[in-house]
């Protein structure tokens, strides 16, 4: 059983070839946004249809990854935010631990005083000397 074509595979290909698979095993296919009815690819009409929807939802897979290709490029274009995990730190207050550091306090200390991991200042430092 499984909800949507497009959760089945990444192609038509492979859903063709799954379903196959599934038939020489005696496994009956049950596609429930389909109106929830058995597929039977084992007769002519049952795998046209599974062909059909199989190749529908490839290209609407496709589609979709197009949008939001095009969708990232535009924010990118825009200087707009792509989403991600947010930075907990301010450049601030990275240029304060590299002060802190640079006068000969323990990086690990450092890091521990304000709250973050070891590695986070040194790769902010790099972020910031980059930009």
């Amino acid at each position: 059983m499984v909800t949507t074509l497009d959760r089945l595979g990444r192609s038509t290909q492979n859903m063709l070839e799954l379903s196959e698979s599934l038939r020489e095993m005696g496994v009956g296919l049950r596609v429930l946004n389909l109106g929830g009815g058995e597929v039977d690819t084992s007769t002519p009409m049952g795998s046209m249809v599974f062909t059909v929807m199989a190749a529908l939802a490839q290209m609407e897979l496709e589609i979709k990854r197009e949008r939001i290709t095009d969708s990232v490029a535009k924010r990118r274009a825009a200087g707009g935010d792509l989403g991600g995990r947010r930075q907990q730190f301010t450049d601030s207050q990275i240029r304060s631990a590299q002060r802190l550091i640079d006068a000969g306090q323990p990086a690990a200390q450092v890091a521990r005083d304000m709250g973050m991991s070891r590695a986070t200042p040194y790769r902010r430092f790099q972020h910031i000397r980059d930009h």
